[in-house]
């Protein structure tokens, strides 16, 4: 089918505020979209929806089962497939005027300095807080703004760092709201989290792009916006720019923003599920394993010996025994595999394991 960009996007020139030339200023932005799930997907879809003329998606993840309740905009056929090819191939089934490109691979510290160059704007749709913070510094020192989102069980938080001001200077960015990056906040799949608040927050975000390309309306510069969907209410925390560009040039000097998502995990350190309940049901081989939950208030189907959270996993305190095979378990599998290198880079010679995807999958 044929269409005209006077008929796909009639209702929104209708706007006084829009017009035919809000619409133009919108088919000529490019916008980098950081992460396909639950922020990023229906952030992805909306834009191109709205007539952003150039999307570029990055995702290295593929979509998962327990992804489908609140990443609307894949289905059951898309399992085991890149979350950022399918993404890519929905949007140009519906966005006839919207050039959209994907990478599916992690952004790192080594290629996002030049990837956000490209963009007129990034958006951070990733449940990754060093992944965030790297993209809030690599944005300061590239003089792009950021719309930003984050989620924790109920609440939801938006805003737009690093937007140039009248005087020249740069609004607040993610550290003058968070000046350290927290090491024990755990992500959606750990937390736990329901679709609405995952959709509301994403079209928060829509709107922060909306306003920026257009100009029209109050972006949230130097201010946080918090949303409690429980409540229903809101409120939006001040902000000042402290945290200059030279302190996050430095910063980006030393820091490595690791992220154990995004790791290449070692398969002779990792036990799968089935492994892991033959060994359980068989009573002599389940003497020899010492089970040890490294995230608190696990759900868990089996006994473990002992539960060290992750943030307090010291290697020192615990007294091995190198006749038993170590079992690290956590919700997906990330925290567990850190805890099984910590582990293995004290004692080479013991046997330490993973269980591969954690208890979600189990």
């Amino acid at each position: 089918m044929s269409v005209t960009k006077e008929q796909l996007f009639k209702r929104q020139i209708t706007l006084s505020e829009i017009g035919e030339e809000g619409q133009d200023q919108l088919q000529k932005a490019s916008v980098l979209v950081v992460g396909c799930g639950g922020l990023g997907s229906p952030i992805a879809v909306y834009l191109a929806a709205s007539g952003i003329g150039k999307i570029h998606l990055v995702d290295f993840d593929t979509v998962d089962v327990s992804n489908l309740h609140r990443q609307v905009f894949y289905s059951l056929e898309d399992v085991g497939k890149s979350k950022a090819e399918v993404l890519s191939e929905f949007i140009k089934k519906r966005a006839a005027f919207t050039d959209v490109s994907f990478t599916n691979k992690s952004i790192t510290k080594e290629n996002v300095l030049d990837l956000i160059s490209k963009f007129d704007i990034i958006v951070d749709g990733t449940d990754s807080l060093p992944t965030k913070y790297l993209l809030n510094d690599a944005c300061v020192l590239n003089n792009k703004p950021l719309v930003y989102g984050s989620l924790y069980k109920f609440d939801g938080y938006a805003a737009t760092f690093n937007v140039l001001q009248n005087d020249g200077s740069y609004s607040a960015n993610l550290r003058d709201a968070f000046p350290k990056m927290a090491s024990d906040v755990p992500n959606c799949s750990e937390a736990g989290t329901m679709n609405a608040i995952v959709g509301l927050i994403a079209t928060q975000q829509v709107n922060e792009v909306l306003k920026l390309i257009t100009g029209v309306g109050k972006p949230l510069a130097n201010e946080l916006l918090i949303y409690n969907s429980l409540q229903n209410t809101q409120l939006k925390m001040k902000l000042k720019p402290t945290v200059l560009k030279e302190k996050i040039s430095n910063l980006f000097k030393i820091q490595t923003y690791f992220d154990a998502v995004c790791e290449l995990q070692n398969k002779d350190w990792q036990i799968s599920s089935e492994e892991l309940k033959e060994r359980l049901a068989l009573q002599e081989q389940s003497k020899s394993l010492e089970l040890i939950a490294v995230l608190p208030n696990l759900k868990l189907p089996f006994k473990v010996d002992q539960t060290i959270p992750i943030q307090e996993f010291d290697v020192d305190a615990i007294q091995v025994d190198f006749n038993k095979t170590y079992v690290m378990v956590c919700q997906r599998g990330l925290n567990s595999y850190r805890a099984t290198r910590i582990l293995k880079k004290k004692y080479p010679a013991l046997t330490v394991l993973s269980l591969t995807g954690g208890i979600s999958v189990y």
